[in-house]
């Protein structure tokens, strides 16, 4: 397999070959078994948070498979990214039920408290948004999750207190720069 150099992984702070040695020993676990490259592929962006091409091709590389495969199944499942991804993701269900509801409103007001765009992750990397066709929360609409919690009738009001939960506090600084 591709020997991958040194590089401490600036979104996660880990050293970059461990985590591509991660990944190899999952590879070695499924290579040979038939089917497994989805298992592959929701490890490997497990251990690395998403799924950018270097790591596909090293994925490619490591099963014997054309990285074209590797790529269409990512490119394919929605679950897979390739763009690096928030510590938490938000989805706003936008089915009939949450969007009748107000869930358009949720979703503006998601946009303007985390100056985010759907699709895309904050500034700080705290939150990817997303929308999701339904959540099979219908009766609690307009339905929220983020990560795998539920929130049922969600408000722009109601929204700064449950971002809030997830939100890292930061670190003071005292006078000449230590820390509180």
């Amino acid at each position: 397999m591709n020997e991958r150099p040194e590089i401490v992984c600036a979104t996660c702070g880990a050293d970059e070959k461990a985590l591509y040695d991660a990944v190899a020993q999952v590879i070695e676990q499924y290579k040979d078994k038939e089917g497994s490259l989805i298992m592959v592929l929701h490890a490997a962006q497990e251990i690395f948070g998403y799924l950018p091409m270097q790591l596909q091709e090293f994925i490619a590389d490591g099963m014997n498979l054309p990285v074209s495969e590797v790529s269409g199944v990512v490119s394919f499942y929605s679950f897979f990214s390739t763009q690096k991804r928030g510590k938490h993701t938000i989805r706003m269900c936008q089915g009939t039920a949450c969007y009748v509801r107000g869930g358009k409103k949720v979703v503006d007001a998601i946009k303007r408290e985390l100056n985010v765009e759907v699709g895309d992750t904050t500034e700080d990397g705290q939150f990817t948004f997303e929308i999701a066709r339904c959540i099979g929360a219908c009766g609690l609409a307009p339905a929220m999750m983020v990560d795998d919690e539920v929130y049922k009738q969600v408000t722009p009001a109601k929204l700064r207190g449950i971002l809030a939960q997830y939100e890292e506090p930061v670190e003071e600084l005292t006078e000449g720069g230590a820390q509180a």
